[in-house]
């Protein structure tokens, strides 16, 4: 089932960009009927390629079956229902609650309208959801899309460009598939909306190449995401979760904990619960297990194999390599604030632990690096909580767990400062891909009443007029 990629030809694009504006603009998609059908089809093209689609991205990723069914494909059918349920109540016109009495018989109302032609570019880490699940906005929304999914994972990528025309409007929802000489020709393009996911380096980029036709963007990038264990909370169940996030998609993921504050005298505490939860997840060790997927390169994972080379941390479990993709799930003990394995994100099978004094160090560290997609916290202590809510930045607070706040689609997951900007999951992708479109209705009736606006300015009018504003008294503190 492997694929070797066709990638679009360059000469395709502009004409492939034209074909979803041109259908766009038809007016087809603004319907609550056509936008319904095609939420429809996404979930049958799920639901009736399941095999396929998990096969696909074992290929690619080596990623085992429960984790591409319960966090790849799962959410987007999810995500479908969602939408399917919510259309008419996101789509339903607003009228504001409150409106003074001198404009309260305006008509005052505010509509959702679909954006136009959207441009979504995804990475390979996890293909279905993150291409999938801003589609969903995308088509609930009453928009049209081309999609750019990874060259990274060709047998993923060959998959979708084969099934979205069968299942979906093919001249609404259109795949290109290449690299960068594509990606950059896609860009060159002016469009209605950009949602990218990705590394920071090409989220400048695309920001860049969006900024030229004065184009909305959303970016979803990477940081290094930390986990703070407090002094009292459960260490063990705190180890247990946390591994189990890191050893998603062998860390390569956005909100994989990156690495680990924890008071000084907790550290060997915490390292020892590591080790044994690791025994109970990977009897055999997680090199031999069939529950852990692969690094995407062996470019990748000569990187991450440096890092442990250059760290001045000591490896405290795991550690080994086999061929030129795999790597044991890697605890690193006594990782100093400047070691490099706190210089970038780590993205991938490697948790560092840093040893801090009090809370407020680990505060400290945090706020000293950009801010992240998600701090996590474990602790059952309410001052503590709210001070690394107060304290810290990032898009997302998840306390006693990680991983797990991706499964919240009633939330915005987006980040905050160099993590990203802008949000998608729910009803927050349906509002992502709309425009919020103010309509007023000023009645005729009104015009004795709003005379004494027009000139001759008079100081007479200056007083009817301030009343409504400058001079409205203001309550007190």
């Amino acid at each position: 089932m492997a694929s070797s990629l066709k990638y679009t030809p360059l000469e395709d694009i502009p004409k492939i960009h034209d074909t979803v504006v041109a259908k766009f603009n038809s007016g087809i998609t603004r319907p609550l009927a056509w936008r319904r059908q095609q939420l429809i089809q996404l979930g049958k093209m799920l639901q009736e390629n399941e095999e396929r689609l998990a096969e696909a991205i074992h290929i690619d990723l080596g990623k085992p079956r429960l984790e591409t069914t319960v966090a790849d494909i799962g959410p987007v059918v999810y995500g479908v229902t969602v939408a399917l349920e919510s259309l008419e109540e996101w789509t339903a016109p607003e009228k504001p609650s409150k409106l003074p009495q001198w404009r309260a018989n305006w008509d005052t109302t505010v509509y959702k309208s679909p954006k136009g032609a959207v441009l979504i570019i995804t990475p390979w880490n996890y293909p279905y959801i993150i291409t999938l699940g801003p589609l969903i906005g995308v088509i609930a929304a009453g928009n049209t899309a081309v999609i750019k999914p990874s060259e990274m994972v060709p047998t993923v990528s060959a998959a979708l460009a084969e099934l979205i025309p069968k299942y979906l409007d093919p001249e609404a929802f259109m795949v290109v598939n290449g690299a960068v000489e594509e990606t950059t020709r896609l860009l060159d393009l002016r469009w209605d909306h950009i949602f990218y996911t990705g590394s920071n380096r090409v989220g400048r980029v695309v920001a860049t190449a969006a900024a030229k036709n004065v184009t909305p963007v959303t970016l979803e990038l990477g940081g290094k995401c930390p986990v703070v264990v407090d002094s009292n909370t459960d260490v063990e169940l705190a180890a247990k979760r946390i591994l189990y996030g890191k050893q998603a998609n062998v860390g390569q993921v956005c909100v994989s904990p990156d690495y680990v504050l924890v008071h000084r005298s907790k550290q060997d505490e915490v390292i020892a619960a590591f080790q044994k939860i690791a025994k109970q997840f990977w009897p055999e060790g997680s090199l031999k297990s069939p529950d852990i997927g692969h690094i995407i390169s062996p470019l990748h994972r000569n990187r991450l194999t440096g890092l442990l080379e250059k760290t001045n941390g000591k490896i405290a479990l795991g550690g080994g390599v086999e061929g030129d993709k795999k790597m044991e799930i890697t605890i690193v003990k006594d990782v100093g604030v400047n070691d490099i394995l706190m210089e970038d994100e780590i993205y991938g099978p490697i948790l560092a632990v840093v040893p801090v004094e009090d809370t407020d160090e680990a505060i400290r560290v945090i706020s000293s690096k950009p801010s992240a997609l998600v701090v996590y916290v474990f602790t059952e202590d309410e001052a503590v909580k709210n001070k690394f809510l107060q304290g810290t930045a990032s898009g997302t607070l998840c306390l006693n767990d990680t991983y797990q706040q991706l499964a919240v689609h009633e939330m915005p997951f987006g980040g905050a400062g160099e993590s990203g900007y802008g949000a998608y999951l729910g009803k927050t992708s349906f509002d992502t891909f709309s425009q919020s479109r103010s309509y007023v209705n000023v009645p005729f009736a009104n015009e004795p009443y709003m005379a004494v606006r027009y000139p001759p300015y008079t100081d007479e009018a200056v007083d009817a007029l301030a009343s409504f504003g400058m001079r409205l008294p203001l309550p007190s503190a």
